[in-house]
C-alpha cells in the first residue's frame, strides 16, 4: 500500500440515533472504537480518512420506498456521529445514494491526493459500505473492506455477506480483512 485512505460510511447523526428501536444503529454503536482506532491508524501513517455521509434533500427519490426521511441535508442529522474522532485534515464528503463514487468527486481526490488503497467501513454493509467498495474496485482502487469495523441490522447477515466476498476472484485486488490486518498494512506501508 503507498498511500491509504479509510472511507467511513454513514456513520451521522441520525442513522445512529434510537439504539433501543433502530437496529442498525444498535449495531453501528458496538463498531465505532474499532473505526475510531483504525481512524488514528491511518492519520500516523500519512492516509486519509474520509467521512462519506448521508446527505439527502427532503423530497429526495430515495424516501419513495420504505425508507424514511432522515439525515436531510444541513440538517444535524446529516453530521457526522459526535462518537467518532474527527481531526483536522479529515474529509468529509456528502452523499445521496448508496455508493459514496456515485455523482461526488471522491475518485478525482483520491488520484490527486496519490491513494492506491481505500479501506471500506461503516453502515450498512450490505448496501452503501458494499456499494462504496465495489465502485472503488471499478475505479481500479485496491480495495478492503474491514469486516469488523462495518455492520448490517442483524450480524448474522452481515457474517454471510462478508463470508460471500471473503474468497473472490478479484483476491487480492479486493479484500476482507478484520480492522487489525488492516492496520498492519497500514503500519507497513
Amino acid at each position: 500500500m503507498n498511500r491509504g485512505a479509510l472511507l467511513v460510511i454513514d456513520m451521522v447523526k441520525d442513522n445512529l440515533a434510537d439504539p433501543d428501536h433502530n437496529l442498525v444503529a444498535r449495531q453501528a454503536g458496538a463498531i465505532i472504537p474499532v473505526i475510531n482506532n483504525l481512524a488514528a491508524v491511518f492519520r500516523e501513517a500519512g492516509g486519509l480518512v474520509i467521512y462519506a455521509s448521508d446527505s439527502f434533500l427532503e423530497e429526495d427519490f430515495i424516501f419513495g420506498g420504505r425508507m424514511s426521511p432522515h439525515a436531510i441535508r444541513g440538517t444535524a442529522g446529516a453530521e457526522v456521529a459526535d462518537a467518532l474522532i474527527r481531526k483536522a485534515g479529515d474529509i468529509i464528503m456528502p452523499k445521496r445514494r448508496f455508493s459514496a463514487f456515485f455523482k461526488t468527486d471522491l475518485d478525482q481526490t483520491l488520484r490527486t491526493l496519490r491513494v492506491d488503497t481505500v479501506a471500506v467501513c461503516g453502515i450498512t454493509s450490505l448496501f452503501c459500505v458494499l456499494a462504496t467498495a465495489l465502485d472503488s474496485l471499478c475505479h481500479d482502487f485496491k480495495t478492503i473492506i474491514v469486516e469488523d469495523a462495518s455492520c448490517a441490522h442483524k450480524d448474522e447477515v452481515h457474517q454471510a455477506l462478508m463470508d460471500f466476498y471473503r474468497r473472490n476472484p478479484l483476491y487480492p485486488l479486493f479484500r476482507v480483512l478484520p480492522a487489525s490486518d488492516v492496520a498492519s498494512l497500514v503500519a507497513e506501508s
